[in-house]
């Protein structure tokens, strides 16, 4: 029988990058690719953002890995990138940087609500329409950037109130604070919405706006 090949691990690659090889640093890069772009959509919205945001982590990473330390997980280090060139990408943007559905990639067309955060009880006649979903979409792009972040980090990408603390150097209180206030507001600016399109009241806070990985 064949033996499976195993997978080198981050911190091999990080090493032997130190020691010059490129190979492994397009290995790491190969390795996070897709998650990079994926959580820079989540932010900017936009693909042509998105792509210069992979760009600009891609050329974070090959100036700093020399001095990651690996005090924390290499994956939330990661992300910490991923999160500041997103929001120096949306700041420098002069003007609302809100996009058409049609704009979006398919993963992010295929945002909806999950679990019973909106109580949908008419889920038999009730779909997400492509209203709705930019709807939701830009209620998440108005959070102010702190809760925006938290909630896509929590929600969205589905980490662990301790990794999100990580990322964002926060407390894990300070991170259900954020989550919990977030929720909120989503919840309030989407009440009327809800009503108008299920006759539901949204009396559940808001859990979970995912967007399906490409």
């Amino acid at each position: 029988m064949k033996a499976v090949k195993e997978q080198v691990s981050d911190l091999k690659l990080i090493e032997r990058f130190r020691k010059g090889s490129i190979e492994a640093f397009e290995e790491l890069l190969g390795r996070y690719e897709a998650k990079i772009f994926n959580l820079a959509m989540r932010f900017t919205r936009n693909q042509e953002d998105a792509e210069e945001v992979l760009q600009d982590v891609f050329a974070t990473l090959y100036r700093k890995l020399e001095g990651f330390e690996g005090k924390s997980a290499f994956s939330s280090w990661l992300y910490r990138i991923i999160v500041n060139a997103a929001f120096m990408k949306l700041r420098k943007r002069k003007q609302d940087h809100t996009v058409g559905i049609e704009d979006l990639s398919p993963a992010m067309r295929q945002i909806c609500v999950e679990g019973d955060s909106l109580s949908m009880a008419r889920s038999d006649t009730i779909s997400v329409t492509r209203e709705l979903r930019e709807i939701l979409q830009a209620a998440v792009q108005k959070l102010p950037g702190q809760y925006r972040a938290v909630f896509i980090l929590r929600d969205v990408d589905g980490l662990s109130n301790q990794e999100v603390g990580e990322i964002l150097k926060l407390s894990i209180p300070a991170v259900k604070s954020r989550l919990h206030r977030s929720r909120l507001m989503l919840r309030k600016r989407l009440q009327r919405y809800y009503d108008d399109f299920t006759g539901v009241r949204a009396d559940v806070p808001l859990k979970h706006l995912a967007a399906a990985n490409a």
